[in-house]
């Protein structure tokens, strides 16, 4: 189902957060599930993954995981500060050790000003201001932007894992 390389990423990312016995969550919305479906592909994740957020509409990042809608209006649903809201809302709503949002235009079009294949992906952990990174994909497709989004999620939940100290755990 998933790209064999990306799975093998998502199971070396389970383990590491075994290893650690950390916790970890995602909210998620140009990409639906997926990136949670990648790391629930890895048998035995329960101990690691406990639950995640599929927030599409804007209302769902509010009543979810308590983005203020105010940064709807301000900002737009595709942005930085949207998708950090979106990281410390999901970390606090499910009590994890780091948690990863994504909000995107995957296509092939949008009610907005921004490019397809934006996506802004933010790490959010409890002893740290979140961070978000923009990527921009380019018009690839919908499939494909979906695909890289999660790809760069799983790259970059990997990286803020690894800067954990292990005095931290």
């Amino acid at each position: 189902m998933f790209p064999a390389r990306e799975v093998k990423r998502a199971e070396k990312v389970v383990a590491d957060f075994r290893a650690k016995g950390l916790t970890l969550t995602v909210a998620e919305s140009c990409t639906g599930g997926l990136l949670a479906g990648m790391i629930t592909e890895v048998p035995g994740v329960s101990d690691v993954f406990q639950r995640g957020f599929v927030t599409y509409a804007n209302s769902a990042k509010t009543d979810m995981i308590g983005v203020p809608a105010a940064l709807f209006d301000k900002f737009g649903a595709v942005s930085d500060q949207v998708a950090q809201a979106m990281a410390a809302g999901a970390l606090a709503a499910a009590h994890a050790d780091l948690a990863a949002a994504v909000t995107g235009i995957a296509g092939p079009a949008g009610e907005t000003d921004k490019p397809v294949g934006r996506v802004h992906i933010a790490i959010a952990r409890s002893d740290m201001p979140p961070t978000s990174t923009q990527f921009d994909f380019g018009d690839i497709g919908r499939s494909r932007v979906r695909l890289q989004t999660v790809a760069s999620a799983l790259q970059m939940i990997q990286q803020a894992l690894s800067e954990i100290p292990p005095t931290d755990v």
